[in-house]
């Protein structure tokens, strides 16, 4: 019968929200985390700050095509008990959401890093600006872009059934 046909697509369900938050938090996690150690690495290195603000830069850049590929591709991955994730708004809503409220204070230990490196050679002003425009490209990479580009390979709708 006709009456029996939703007229709306199903919201997504909770085990299909806590697989998108998991996976978008992973990833989030794990690019902030790699760049913390990354930075906390580069502080042993003896060498002048324009020399590891370049490797820096360099791998950082590396970290997020590598983010954004893993991004990419777990937007796609199907998983055995809840299946695929279906673009929608609420979906994408979520991925956002979740990318500003629950990952984000993982990147305050960079903060911190960065806001230490900006110090150096010339305590208490910041004379390294580039080091606090630095996280704060980081800050936008997994807030804006990781997100995104999860939101954009997520399947698109499957096709009304007539």
């Amino acid at each position: 019968m006709v009456d029996d046909v939703p007229l709306e697509r199903p919201r997504p369900r909770l085990p299909t929200l806590a697989l998108l938050v998991g996976r978008v938090t992973t990833i989030k996690l794990a690019y902030w985390s790699a760049l913390t150690v990354l930075e906390v690495g580069l502080g042993l290195w003896v060498g002048p700050f324009d020399e590891r603000f370049r490797v820096s830069v360099g791998v950082a850049v590396l970290l997020t095509l590598g983010a954004c590929a893993w991004a990419a591709r777990s937007a796609r991955a199907a998983d055995a008990r809840v299946g695929g994730l279906e673009r929608s708004i609420p979906t994408v809503a979520t991925t956002f959401v979740v990318a500003s409220v629950v990952a984000s204070p993982a990147s305050l230990p960079l903060l911190i890093v960065e806001r230490q490196r900006s110090l150096e050679g010339c305590f208490p002003a910041v004379c390294h600006w580039e080091a606090i425009w630095w996280w704060v490209a980081a800050l936008a990479v997994g807030t804006i872009l990781i997100p995104l580009v999860f939101a954009v390979r997520m399947r698109g709708p499957a096709p009304a059934r007539t």
